[in-house]
């Protein structure tokens, strides 16, 4: 069978965290609750060359870091990817001062009850979560951030990761691997030297384009041949689902576009992100009313009407901070 025609996949967006601080070995472990097929860490570098598992690599939104005021000095201004910001950053620290922070809500405003569980849960490294997938059975779908600024301050994820896949070891559904990347270069590289460990898949947005080829857009890879393109290399796009189903005028769903059928055309699979419960981040007719504004944008939504547009688009899997709502609806 086409791997385009069998049902969607549910991934874990940063785990289930809608419901537990993000990225960590909780947020997986009631994401494999929940039923997702996959978990997904996304992966930045150590000082000591450890890829462990958060969004960013600055990190004073996700942990306890501005409490510890033996860090204090450590804080800096960093430009990533062209974007500057005043924070502490992941490869400033070893492995075993990362491992003594902990972690909190990333979007307290909007995910109250998950602050119950600031400060509980470590860092996990990327191996610590690739064991816990293969110890339930479930795929893992790590996303490498920021390879090449990475590379530039000496800590090159591409490298640490191929170490890390290699000594899983091992045959088990935690086997069936994607691996993801918003910049090209990287992707390439481990396309190069893929086997049935993982597939390469490219990340593309509706605005910009790949740090590493700042000459191209998201816009001209997925126009023209350029999908087919992106097939020489990968196995699919994971693309932000305004790309799928835009928005009108008044925030509510559109028709869908063609992208998926061009894409399945030239044998790529196609993963949107992100699907999140909450009324903030859903069309405007899927939202349920509540007594004041600032409650109404944290309740949860009719997030499975937009998965259920989306299924009926084509896509092959979606990433989802509600794997639960995803799971369901499929």
């Amino acid at each position: 069978m086409n791997e385009t025609t069998r049902r969607p996949i549910v991934i874990a967006h940063r785990g289930a965290s809608a419901y537990r601080p993000e990225h960590t070995l909780a947020a997986y472990e009631v994401a494999i609750e929940q039923g997702a097929d996959f978990i997904e860490p996304d992966l930045v570098m150590t000082k000591d060359h450890i890829l462990v598992c958060r969004h960013e690599n600055e990190i004073s939104q996700t942990t306890n870091v501005s409490n510890r005021p033996e860090f204090a000095e450590r804080r800096k201004t960093k430009t990533v990817d062209g974007v500057e910001a005043l924070g502490w950053w992941v490869e400033d620290f070893t492995l075993a001062e990362l491992k003594t922070l902990r972690a909190r809500e990333r979007i307290p405003q909007l995910r109250p009850a998950n602050t119950h569980y600031n400060d509980q849960f470590e860092v996990p490294t990327f191996a610590e979560a690739l064991a816990l997938a293969k110890q339930h059975g479930v795929g893992i779908y790590p996303e490498l951030k920021h390879p090449t600024f990475l590379r530039e301050q000496g800590v090159d994820p591409v490298p640490a990761f191929i170490a890390v896949v290699g000594e899983g070891g091992g045959q088990s559904a935690a086997d069936i691997m994607y691996v993801q990347c918003f910049e090209i270069g990287a992707i390439r590289s481990l396309a190069e030297m893929s086997s049935i460990r993982w597939q390469c898949v490219q990340l593309v947005s509706a605005d910009g384009g790949p740090w590493d080829q700042r000459d191209t857009s998201y816009a001209d890879m997925i126009a023209g041949d350029g999908l087919r393109r992106i097939s020489d290399y990968a196995r699919g796009i994971g693309a932000e689902k305004a790309l799928i189903i835009p928005r009108d005028a008044s925030n509510n769903l559109g028709a869908p576009t063609d992208l998926v059928a061009r894409a399945h055309a030239v044998n790529l699979v196609v993963h949107p992100w992100t699907f999140r419960p909450e009324n903030f981040f859903l069309p405007a007719s899927l939202r349920i009313g509540a007594t004041s504004a600032e409650e109404t944008l944290r309740l949860h939504g009719n997030i499975a009407a937009e998965l259920r547009a989306f299924y009926a688009a084509g896509v092959d899997g979606v990433f989802s901070d509600d794997p639960a709502a995803a799971v369901a609806a499929r």
